[in-house]
């Protein structure tokens, strides 16, 4: 009975959470953080009991799968360079950074507990990034740079994490051995989530059934991330790899029923998860003060603001000689280079959210070392991640919008164009494979006609494909349709394959498709 009404209220709590967000229009991971937050001032709330490990192997893997799955692996491969600087350079100088200053001012604390901390705050949330930047109009490149990045540094700044508390754990630290395991581990989790991306592939293929199709895909992240755990290899490259892998053969390989079914229950689940760690963190925070017993609530919070303060900072630091010294280069060696527009740095270096995966591994850190010890600074080092993504998603992610206005970044009318383009080439592939079989099932020229234009003012119009199907017609009328929609999805892939469309433009009109042609 006690873990029912532990259920229904962190349900209760999402539901209203999740209004919240909607109700005030603003993205819900910060309504999540206000919301947590908000929890440690309730009074005599129960203190849920968990094992760290347990729910850092919960949340993370179907987070991040789905976050590689709608990730562009074309645009990801375009953009490397960049991401490459963020997603690692950057992480191990946040790393460092947060670690010495929380270190010099508590100096008897161990220097990795003190790293543990700068690698839990490195990472920028991919979820956060996704919500939040999804509403705004930033040019495509920064997103596409800043989406990447939020992937990528969160395997890295895992990684780091990991040997952090193992060093923690163990009291013993090589840095030939450390760099040495990092390879291994970074290597084997690429291998293992490559492999078994391929393999689930390969078995999707042939289950045929929508809802078996889901509770795959489900599954996947979890085998892959335990997998490759147990092989001592890193559990989030191989989800990453694997979600990427498979993300690259989706449009081929998954049914219109199952996309739909399967578009819902991700977005639901990584909702929960997100409200289940932001609860689970708001619940514990009365608990979490009333242990740090050796600090005033105005040294907590002035260690908090510092080290958002040093997070925030050290990526200012690093994004613009990262952006302008490369353009330097080139141009000293006579290249021809664009350099960004002022504002688009600007607001790459502001977008630094962190989430639920700093706050999952902040959670994960163990109670007690091997020889029994409580680990050094938990309860702190867990308050103060939580203030960080506090600050960075309620300062950075409200001011986000007032600064791209005032910068001037303006709209990019690319994507409007590209997906006008692809329209136009599904219309005119949807006519033809009309066209072909009336004549080849001799199907009467009204009807044919009928359905002719309904695909033709998809073209003028430009309209949704989702908003043509609204007659309902004879079994002639169907067949037609139906070969209709099946030329526009063959088409879509072609022009996705001829890199004519972005992957973006892609799981859009995907799920235009998706809807027509579950109303034939």
């Amino acid at each position: 009975m006690a873990l029912l009404q532990v259920i229904l209220f962190l349900m209760l709590c999402a539901v209203a959470l999740g209004w919240v967000a909607r109700h005030f229009k603003f993205p819900y991971p910060i309504a999540l953080v206000i919301g947590g937050g908000a929890l440690g001032f309730v009074p005599r709330l129960p203190q849920l009991e968990f094992d760290p490990q347990f729910l850092l192997v919960l949340v993370l893997p179907p987070i991040l799968y789905q976050a590689a799955l709608l990730t562009s692996w074309r645009d990801f491969k375009a953009n490397i360079r960049p991401i490459g600087l963020l997603a690692i350079g950057l992480v191990i100088v946040t790393t460092l950074a947060v670690g010495a200053t929380f270190k010099f001012f508590i100096a008897d604390l161990p220097w990795a507990a003190a790293f543990a901390l700068g690698a839990i705050v490195s990472p920028p949330d991919a979820v956060a990034a996704t919500a939040i930047l999804s509403r705004l109009n930033i040019p495509r490149r920064v997103v596409k740079i800043l989406e990447g990045e939020s992937l990528v540094n969160d395997a890295s700044g895992l990684v780091i994490y990991k040997f952090a508390v193992a060093t923690v754990l163990t009291g013993a630290f090589s840095l030939w051995q450390a760099s040495l395991e990092f390879v291994q581990v970074t290597v084997g989790g690429v291998v293992i989530g490559f492999v078994l991306g391929r393999l689930f592939v390969f078995i999707h293929r042939y289950l045929g059934d929508a809802f078996i199709e889901v509770l795959t895909t489900l599954a996947v992240p979890y085998v892959v991330y335990i997998t490759a755990e147990s092989a001592h290899a890193s559990g989030v490259l191989a989800v990453v790899t694997a979600g990427l892998v498979r993300g690259r053969y989706s449009p081929e390989i998954v049914s219109a029923e199952m996309r739909i079914i399967a578009r819902s229950v991700w977005n639901l689940l990584v909702f929960l998860l997100n409200s289940l760690i932001f609860i689970l963190i708001g619940v514990q925070i009365s608990g979490i003060t009333a242990r740090l017993t050796g600090y005033s609530m105005a040294e907590i919070f002035f260690y908090g603001t510092l080290v958002s303060v040093v997070a925030i900072g050290v990526r200012f630091a690093w994004v613009y000689p990262a952006t302008y010294l490369p353009l330097l280069w080139r141009a000293r060696r006579g290249e021809r280079v664009e350099p960004p527009r002022p504002g688009e740095v600007f607001i790459m270096s502001w977008c630094g959210m962190r989430g639920i995966v700093s706050l999952a591994a902040a959670l994960g850190l163990p109670a007690v070392l091997d020889d029994g010890s409580a680990f050094p600074e938990r309860d702190l080092i867990i308050f103060l991640t939580f203030v960080v993504i506090a600050v960075t998603l309620v300062l950075q992610g409200l001011t986000l919008k007032p600064l791209i206005r005032s910068l001037r970044l303006g709209t990019d009318w690319s994507l409007q164009e590209e997906r006008q383009r692809a329209r136009m080439a599904l219309g005119k592939a949807a006519i033809a494979a009309i066209d072909a079989l009336a004549v080849e099932e001799d199907i009467p020229d009204a009807v044919a006609e009928r359905i002719r234009a309904e695909f033709a003012e998809k073209i003028t119009l430009s309209v949704p494909s989702g908003l043509v199907l609204t007659q309902p017609g004879s079994d002639n009328a169907k067949r037609l349709r139906q070969a209709a929609v099946w030329a526009e999805r063959q088409e879509l892939i072609r022009v996705w394959r001829d890199n004519q469309i972005s992957d973006e433009v892609l799981h859009h009109l995907e799920e235009d498709l998706d809807y027509q042609e579950s109303r034939i």
